[in-house]
Order: C-alpha cells, then structure tokens, then sequence
C-alpha cells in the first residue's frame, strides 16, 4: 500500500491552503508613445515600441 492520509482534511483548512492559488491580473501600464495599455516591460503590441525604439511591426501593418 502507498502512503494514504490518516485523517480527511475539512474544507475549511483545504481553503486555507489554496487562498494563494487565485490569479492575478496582468499589470498593465500606459504606453508612452500611444497611450494604449500594455504590459509593463514588453514591447507594445499596438504601436510596436519598446523604450522608445521600434522593435516590431504594428499591428495595423502587418
């Protein structure tokens, strides 16, 4: 036999256990150069600038 729980863990302390598994939502920020919202230290997709260089295609053109 492998090794089985002694006792059934009540639903109170199983909550208590998985408080800290919910999601959380992305932190987004303004993007300096279209104002549109975007993740912070990523490249923003709508415009395609990152730290003030064009580092991707915008989105209208690709």
């Amino acid at each position: 036999m492998g090794a089985l729980p002694k006792q059934r863990i009540s639903h109170a302390r199983q909550g208590e256990r998985r408080a800290h598994h919910h999601l959380d939502l992305p932190q987004l920020v303004a993007c300096p150069q279209c104002k549109r919202p975007r993740l912070s230290h990523h490249a923003c997709p709508n415009c395609g600038t990152y730290r003030g260089r064009q580092v991707t295609l915008p989105k209208s053109q690709k």
